[in-house]
């Protein structure tokens, strides 16, 4: 039974290389819109929503749905929408500890699972030519918290998943991956 990855970000796609190569992309294309408020219902919900639309053109097939979300402060801090509310995210986090939850989701029919990781990091301090810098990259646009760790070169050190923060807990995807397959199987 081969995977489908519904997520269009190559981060996702070389990271779930690390669990299987035998997966497809597909990314889905609906709003994300969630009821719920806190951080790891978010990303489950939001995950969920994704994976379900793109299951809904695959029957019998599994499909793997993910979002992630910066929390500081407790406002949850997703992709900006302007460069200012990007270098604004950047500099609430210069100097401080933060939390990235990523929310996965894997559903077959009528069939799901859905978890959730979160990693502590903890930001260097930094400059207002740092920020402004980056944010002339591009890089920042299509980032929860207006950052990338593997690009960025801001964060200090982080407690948990690497590959969580990056946006596919890669340890936990393994495991549980397999635990939904296995159901599966036996059902």
């Amino acid at each position: 039974m081969k995977l489908i990855l519904a997520s269009a970000s190559p981060r996702r796609r070389e990271l779930l290389n690390m669990v299987t190569t035998d997966f497809s992309v597909e990314a889905a294309v609906g709003d994300e819109v969630t009821t719920e408020t806190l951080p790891h219902k978010v990303v489950m919900q939001l995950a969920y929503n994704k994976a379900k639309e793109v299951a809904a053109r695959h029957p019998h097939q599994v499909v793997l749905g993910c979002d992630t979300v910066v929390v500081h402060d407790g406002k949850i801090l997703g992709k900006p929408h302007s460069e200012q509310q990007a270098y604004d995210m950047l500099s609430s986090l210069s100097g401080n500890v933060h939390q990235v939850y990523t929310g996965v989701a894997l559903v077959c029919d009528d069939k799901s699972m859905l978890f959730y990781d979160r990693s502590e990091v903890v930001f260097n301090s930094l400059t207002k030519q740092q920020i402004d810098s980056y944010i002339a990259t591009g890089s920042p646009m299509d980032k929860a918290g207006a950052y990338g760790i593997q690009d960025s070169g801001f964060v200090s050190h982080i407690e948990g998943s690497y590959y969580n923060v990056v946006g596919l807990p890669v340890e936990l995807i393994r495991t549980r991956l397999q635990e939904f397959l296995d159901s599966l199987n036996t059902n």
